[in-house]
């Protein structure tokens, strides 16, 4: 046998190794192997650990396939306001077809690549689906999360760029009278002997801290960013902004107090003591979504002592004029506020939370403060709104001035 000869031999075996071992390394299907941009794609024909479907099952063509083994029951439908307004149905569950098997079957789509909260509805019990091990942490009952792949990882995925650390922080507030957490992430390469601008991000009505980690990919875009060159290395602390019941019939009137309180007392000490951070108003941003986005309003526009930069994601007032008279009225308020970005997904834009943000902005422009408005986006009041504004706009815009 020559060389030649040989040497095509080889090759040969080489791509029949690749061939022959491909699909065990092709990793999808829930199998939680790798952070990947698919992975509810069915590459591997297996079923989701302790699941007994695969469900959902995103195709390449974006339309996804919903199954729910449920023999005994008479009616199954899809649910969840984020995922039917992407499908057109707002406030219209969509109904599964029943199989001889007992098995209920949906397909929807295409839809565009994104993140999307869902619920199953079985006879009129609205659950998580059996079948997806990506479920939501949050301080309402569990959703389920579809993610609908792209060509490659999105903007929101684990790529491989270098990647900064998010630390869990257990402590004791006085002010709530109980043990509470934050989040806090730091750059790729932070450095104790810098110093780096910090901003303080919260969320909604059933938000927990952890969802700006898990639905809003905070970590993640941040890391995008600053790979990209398109943002300043920044820490972020994630409070709990839950401080009162969501349900207290007196939660507005109790809730931004406290929480500013809360930011005073315990929240901002605490990362000033164990971050290199700024601490300076012009070195601190307060940003908020929805609930949060009012807490950045009421508590941070209170606050200018504090926070000199703003993100008001999807929320507003509608009467500004009375709520925020201090503010609005203060006649140096364009040399206290360095950056004042609103910003709703442009659904919203048609909505009922518009009626706010428009208010708002109203207001801003009648009284000359400075400030950015942006409607973007695909979606209406939920994450995929907040990961697009934190990518596109807010975040690439912190710190731009000084």
């Amino acid at each position: 046998m020559n060389i030649r000869t040989r040497l095509a031999l080889l090759a040969r075996l080489a791509l029949f190794a690749v061939c022959s071992f491909a699909p065990a390394l092709a990793w999808a299907q829930q199998a939680n192997v790798n952070l990947d941009h698919n992975p509810q794609k069915n590459t591997e024909n297996l079923v989701p650990f302790s699941a007994p479907l695969n469900s959902p099952d995103v195709r390449d063509d974006r339309t996804v396939v919903f199954r729910v083994k449920a023999p005994a029951a008479k009616e199954v439908r899809l649910a969840g306001v984020a995922l039917l307004t992407a499908l057109g149905k707002s406030g219209q569950p969509v109904p599964f077809t029943k199989g001889d098997d007992g098995i209920w079957t949906l397909t929807v789509g295409p839809l565009k690549p994104d993140m999307y909260a869902y619920h199953i509805n079985i006879d009129g019990v609205t659950t998580a689906d059996p079948s997806n091990t990506y479920a939501a942490f949050t301080a309402m009952p569990p959703y389920s999360q579809l993610i609908v792949h792209g060509d490659g990882p999105a903007y929101y995925d684990a790529r491989n760029v270098p990647h900064g650390n998010v630390t869990r922080h257990v402590y004791h507030s006085e002010v709530t009278k109980g043990e509470r957490d934050l989040y806090v992430y730091t750059p790729p390469g932070y450095d104790r002997a810098k110093t780096y601008p910090v901003l303080y991000l919260v969320g909604g009505s059933g938000e927990l801290p952890a969802n700006w980690i898990y639905d809003g990919r905070a970590n993640f875009i941040m890391d995008n960013l600053l790979a990209e060159g398109k943002a300043v290395p920044m820490v972020i602390a994630i409070p709990n902004n839950q401080v009162v019941h969501r349900n207290h019939p007196q939660h507005a009137q109790l809730t931004f107090k406290i929480f500013e309180e809360e930011l005073r007392k315990a929240v901002i000490p605490l990362v000033e003591k164990e971050y290199a951070v700024r601490r300076d108003p012009k070195g601190r941003a307060l940003s908020g979504l929805s609930m949060g986005g009012r807490h950045t309003i009421f508590a941070g526009f209170n606050s200018l002592d504090l926070f000199a930069n703003f993100g008001v994601l999807s929320a507003g007032d509608t009467e500004p004029e009375k709520s925020l008279a201090k503010f609005l009225n203060d006649p140096d308020v364009n040399k206290k506020v360095d950056y004042l970005f609103v910003g709703q997904g442009t659904l919203e834009e048609r909505g009922p939370f518009n009626a706010r943000v428009s208010a708002l902005v109203a207001a801003l422009k009648a009284h000359g403060v400075n400030h950015e408005y942006y409607a973007g986006g695909h979606a209406a009041h939920d994450w995929a709104t907040w990961r697009h504004l934190l990518y596109y706009r807010f975040l690439p815009s912190l710190w731009r001035k000084n």
